[in-house]
């Protein structure tokens, strides 16, 4: 049986190639971006199986009628997949007021009125699955992307619970954490060098050239790979909350997380006297009821 796609950000990059992987096997695709003329070719290839869709995903009110229109003409809703964002580069000095709103309202926001526009049709038909695009920079920070890995962090914990929420309802949530991928020229975009840009200080200038020598040198991803991924993710009976789409940055993930938990586990004593109390015994796991409070934690985390 074919699905039915509603996808933000389709006009180019991976959003393109998720659109036209969908279409090419069948789908049908209700594909939004702020203007609508790069949808002509497919519309021609492809008819009425594509709906074009001019959007703008900070505009709450335009997205609620975005995903009613694609709802309405299409009859249902399989797959929602936000896409749409964009990366703001500076130092955290250096951000603007409102470039941080503005990275903000697109890539946490945004996501959030698709969500919940879209999620009373899934929860109506018993069944749907959202994609949301993240990064691998909503798992680990590096210099220079405080705005964009806030913007991914942020939608990384929100999905995590949208995930929690909803699975009663029969509806799935995957996050998607890809590396970089060749979607310009067929190289791996420089974050640096594309996108938007703080007005830079000098005072940064030492540490702009040491991520220079590295950014964007590590193999890019295809782009096409990467939606014949997604098709396999969507289809899946039991698909991943989290997966990462390519292979260059998972040594570095890896590292991270193993970094957190040897500090948390180094801090345990001063974690235990925060606590107050017998903190000694109920560090050592001793005090019955600190284990049954780890059962009730283990308890509501499992459900999903």
């Amino acid at each position: 049986m074919s699905k039915v796609w509603f996808v933000t950000g389709s006009s180019r990059g991976l959003g393109r190639c998720f659109v036209e992987a969908a279409l090419s096997r069948g789908d049908r695709v209700a594909a939004t971006a702020r203007s609508t003329g790069s949808f002509d070719d497919l519309v021609a290839r492809y008819g009425d199986a594509v709906l074009p869709l001019e959007l703008d995903v900070t505009d709450k009110a335009a997205v609620f009628e975005t995903v009613k229109r694609a709802a309405e003409h299409f009859g249902r809703l399989d797959v929602v997949v936000n896409n749409a964002g964009y990366a703001q580069i500076g130092a955290i000095e250096e951000l603007t007021e409102p470039e941080l709103r503005a990275q903000l309202e697109t890539n946490v926001f945004g996501p959030v009125w698709v969500i919940q526009a879209a999620l009373p049709v899934l929860r109506e038909q018993g069944a749907g699955h959202f994609i949301q695009l993240s990064s691998a920079a909503g798992l680990i920070a590096m210099p220079l992307g405080g705005a964009y890995q806030a913007s991914r962090w942020a939608i990384e914990a929100l999905n995590e619970t949208l995930a929690k929420e909803v699975a009663d309802f029969g509806v799935k949530v995957t996050i998607i954490e890809p590396g970089g991928y060749a979607t310009r020229d067929g190289k791996n975009p420089d974050p640096l060098a594309n996108g938007h840009v703080a007005e830079t200080s000098p005072v940064y200038d030492g540490l702009r050239r040491r991520i220079a020598e590295v950014a964007g040198k590590q193999p890019a991803g295809d782009p096409a790979a990467a939606a014949r991924a997604l098709l396999k993710v969507v289809d899946a009976a039991n698909p991943p909350l989290r997966v990462l789409f390519g292979t260059g940055f998972y040594p570095m993930v890896q590292q991270a997380y193993a970094d957190r938990l040897a500090t948390w586990d180094e801090w345990q004593d001063l974690s235990a006297e925060a606590q107050g109390g017998d903190a000694e015994r109920e560090a050592r796991g001793g005090d019955a009821e600190a284990e049954a409070r780890r059962d009730d934690a283990e308890t509501v985390g499992a459900h999903r």
